[in-house]
């Protein structure tokens, strides 16, 4: 039987998490379930100088609320724990010390200072300073030194780290689910510090060994660790372990096309990069974007159906996931579309749902009424709304009487007769028992043709003095809604007032 498939999203907690962090998440949690797996969060915070308080929770709360939560993590212990690097340091030295055992490592001693002079000497010839299989036998470790020399500077306390001893004159042929098949010369490649000597190790240590021991079976990142995969396949090589399958994830790419999405980009162009709020940055969730349009857009960056679908819920997106459909080449990232994403799911929502959301706003607002009511603004105004924040600007006039008119439209639909005209329009609308849109429009139509009048004359100002503007939907559907007592009052209002 095949391994079982376990992925892992593996965060620093150095600040919020990017939109670009979720995307990996995402296209990790999609081929998790798509092949019945285990997604994993690991918080990888081997670096204290860099950690943030308050980023470990806040990538958990990013993640539940995106509706991809992991399945083991901190907090969600699984049988692979802890799921903290800094929780699992006692671990890695003796890792580190196998390889030297191996002869696939070695202790370096050499001072900042001497490798400083070392890449200063280098360039002033032109060249670039490499620590590797042509210089190591120079330099100050433990395959230049005699046995006795090594364990001395050790018993002494002297400050070492443990480098990876890189194979010379090998050509290394590795694998990658998206890019296919990539060829490295390890010629060119440096001894990577693996442990350094204040007990920690090295990013690429911690790495390959809890992959290993979390059972990992596919490693789904972002390109960035690109050039980072020839030592940790050489990593497994030297343990004589089975390597998971890679795959690196294209860039999200700046709305203009060019260079590698950044949080500049979204505080110049108006738009969110962090799923959630983060000191002064507003996130998607606070710029009112529901969690399925996020998800939504993230899937289609750099993955594609093969079908001109363009709208998915998280378990279609779980359905037609494949790592051979995501792209090599980085995907362009388009606030505007994002917005259309929204507006989609916006229209998909029910207007129970949509109306309990613009409750709170309206509540914020001090402004009451009864749900059926606002069930019924919701349902007449959603379809031009791309967020529920904008529900408000769309139906101030269901709520609230119109205290000014829209100048141009005073110009434009004001005449010397309108005052008679909309007289007029109060008294059929008195006389009017069942105020229901069909009826109201059917009677003042049978009005506006019994007096000759054009519609011109009577529909447009009509609206004006209802709505305060020339917006909105059906007129007679506002005027059922907000009544026929409102109706008449605002009608009066105008006319007094213009």
């Amino acid at each position: 039987m095949s391994q079982k498939v376990r992925v892992r999203f593996a965060p620093s907690p150095t600040g919020p998490l990017h939109i670009g962090g979720l995307r990996t998440a995402l296209f990790n949690y999609l081929f998790a379930k798509k092949n019945n797996g285990d997604f994993i969060l690991r918080i990888e915070d081997t670096d204290q100088n860099r950690f943030v308080e308050g980023a470990e929770q806040y990538i958990i709360d990013s993640l539940n609320w995106s509706g991809i939560p992991f399945d083991e993590g901190p907090g969600k212990e699984g049988a692979f724990g802890p799921y903290r690097q800094s929780e699992r340091k006692h671990l890695y030295k003796q890792y580190a010390l196998d390889l030297i055992a191996k002869n696939k490592a070695y202790y370096a001693f050499d001072t900042p200072e001497t490798l400083d002079h070392h890449r200063k000497d280098h360039e002033a010839k032109g060249k670039t300073f490499i620590y590797n299989w042509h210089n190591r036998l120079k330099l100050t470790n433990s395959l230049s030194l005699s046995p006795e020399e090594v364990k001395s500077k050790i018993d002494n306390g002297e400050d070492y780290v443990i480098r990876f001893k890189s194979p010379e004159n090998q050509q290394l042929i590795l694998n990658d689910s998206i890019r296919g098949e990539i060829k490295i010369d390890t010629n060119i490649l440096d001894d990577k510090v693996l442990f350094k000597s204040d007990g920690m190790p090295t990013y690429h240590l911690a790495n390959i060994v809890d992959d290993h021991l979390m059972e990992i079976s596919h490693v789904i990142r972002g390109e960035e660790w690109l050039p980072s995969l020839a030592l940790h396949q050489l990593l497994y090589d030297a343990f004589g372990w089975k390597a998971p399958e890679f795959a690196h994830l294209p860039l999200i790419m700046k709305p203009v096309g060019k260079g590698k999405l950044s949080k500049r980009d979204g505080e110049k162009g108006g738009f969110p990069v962090f799923p959630l709020s983060w000191n002064q940055s507003v996130g998607y969730k606070e710029a009112g974007f529901f969690p399925e349009a996020v998800i939504n857009f993230l899937a289609l960056l750099g993955w594609n159906p093969g079908t001109e679908q363009e709208i998915f819920s998280l378990q279609e997106l779980v359905s037609a996931f494949s790592l051979e459909r995501v792209n090599k080449s980085g995907a362009r990232f388009d606030p505007e579309k994002n917005n259309w994403y929204n507006q989609q799911w916006l229209q998909k929502k029910s207007d129970d749902e949509l109306a309990q959301l613009f409750t709170v706003d309206l509540e914020s607002k001090g402004i009451s009424a009864n749900s059926s009511y606002i069930k019924q603004v919701v349902y007449s105004i959603k379809e031009r709304a791309v967020f529920v924040k904008d529900f408000w600007e769309l139906s101030d006039y269901f709520f609230t009487a119109p205290t000014t008119y829209n100048e141009k439209a005073i110009k434009k639909q004001w005449k010397e007769d309108t005052p008679d005209i909309m007289k007029g329009v109060i008294d059929i609308l008195k006389d009017i028992n069942d105020f229901e849109s069909a009826i109201v429009e059917e009677k003042v139509k049978a009005w506006i043709g019994q007096k000759e009048l054009s519609f011109g004359k009577v529909m447009p100002p009509l609206r004006l003095v209802i709505v305060g503007d020339m917006k909105g939907p059906h007129l007679f559907d506002i005027m059922a809604l907000i009544g026929k007592e409102e109706s008449v009052k605002r009608i009066s209002t105008a006319i007094e007032q213009l």
